[in-house]
């Protein structure tokens, strides 16, 4: 099923003359493509070719831009009046909205919204434009003639209505029209960028958040690198949530160079932060690789992982400290951590805490019982035990 497609236009105030009207602009969209209009709406419908358009504007905005202001027709002249006077109603657009749907072609509504002026009007306006779209529908953006805080508004409204109302935000528009130069076509931008680069920055909060690195895998691949390159760092994530450093490693130990030597857009700005997260698996010792991630675990408040990798860690670290053998040995490492708690408290603690956490039972002892009385003395105790039984 192919969704449908809106086009979400803002409406400002125009620039009225008593003699010419609003001010008109040819607008270049491509080689194919360019149309002289006074709204840049009217334009971008006509290129785009929508299922519907929903016009967006204050009780001020130029809802008469589509009539002729020289030859008013009907009651047209009573929406020009409340134009200039900041008196449009929903009431007076709902009389004007078949005369608008014969101009353009296609359905339309006239969304009425508050000037914006503070966050409760902000508010309002996120919420008026999640009521008028479908889940599954394209979105595209016109920003050209709101008032200038608006685009920034639209901005958010993209996102939120990613998010809540389960669209597809395709493309921002905007007109130009303070960039034509004397006798030439007005430039179209398209600022879609500005949504890949919240994309990537959404990307950003997740891993500190939950530590998943994956999200970069499809930022990456639609960045322009091979798809199974970008799959390696999908596949490295899930096996670090799953406690698998080992294969962990192996998987970032194959996709690292083609992050740091992938040439793309956008992933050249965000390349450091993301390098900087993954970074762990250089590390030359097992123990250390566990270590780190503990200490990142530790840092998103990820208690569980937390402890999972520090009682690894001590683990691997104990069966290479007392030459034991193969630090994947399961016997290896549970003689190893036996005599190790036997010598250091902390590390038989730690052991109790862990399983504990794993396993949600009741904790065995005092020290376990004091940890888990709340998040801080969690935290706290978690810190106590890296610092005593990690390496620096």
């Amino acid at each position: 099923m192919i969704a449908s497609t809106t086009l979400i236009s803002f409406l400002g105030k125009g620039r009225t003359d008593p003699k010419t009207g609003y001010r008109t602009a040819t607008y270049r969209f491509d080689d194919g493509f360019a149309k002289t209009v006074p709204f840049f709406g009217l334009a971008l419908a006509e290129y785009l070719q929508p299922d519907r358009l929903i016009l967006v504007g204050t009780s001020g905005s130029m809802w008469d831009v589509f009539f002729d202001r020289n030859d008013p027709q009907d009651n047209t002249l009573e929406l020009m009046e409340a134009v200039e006077h900041n008196r449009v109603d929903a009431t007076m657009l709902a009389q004007h909205a078949l005369k608008l749907e014969k101009e353009v072609g296609v359905p339309v509504q006239c969304v009425l919204i508050p000037f914006a002026r503070d966050t409760a009007e902000q508010i309002k306006v996120l919420t008026l434009l999640a009521e008028q779209v479908q889940e599954g529908e394209c979105i595209s953006l016109d920003v050209t003639h709101g008032f200038r805080h608006l685009p920034m508004l639209a901005l958010v409204a993209a996102r939120y209505l990613t998010h809540v109302a389960k669209v597809s935000v395709s493309e921002l528009y905007y007109g130009a029209l303070e960039m034509t130069e004397p006798g030439a076509e007005t430039p179209v931008l398209r600022l879609s960028g500005l949504l890949r680069m919240l994309d990537w920055v959404e990307a950003l909060a997740t891993y500190d958040k939950d530590g998943d690195y994956g999200v970069f895998g499809p930022l990456l691949q639609a960045d322009g690198m091979d798809p199974n390159r970008a799959l390696l760092l999908q596949k490295a994530s899930f096996f670090e949530r799953t406690t698998n450093p080992v294969k962990a490693r192996e998987a970032l130990s194959s996709v690292f160079p083609s992050i740091e030597q992938h040439q793309g857009g956008l992933s050249d700005l965000f390349r450091p932060e993301l390098v900087k997260r993954i970074d762990w698996f250089r590390a030359p010792q097992r123990h250390q690789w566990e270590a780190s991630l503990a200490r990142a675990s530790l840092l998103r408040d990820d208690y569980l992982r937390a402890a999972v990798f520090m009682f690894e860690a001590v683990s691997t670290k104990a069966v290479w400290d007392q030459k034991l053998g193969d630090t994947n040995s399961f016997d290896c490492r549970k003689e190893a951590y036996k005599s190790l708690s036997n010598a250091n408290s902390n590390a038989k603690d730690q052991e109790f805490l862990r399983n504990a956490l794993a396993h949600g039972v009741r904790p065995a002892g005092q020290p376990e019982r004091e940890a888990l009385k709340d998040r801080q003395a969690l935290a706290a105790t978690l810190r106590r035990m890296a610092n005593d039984l990690l390496e620096p």
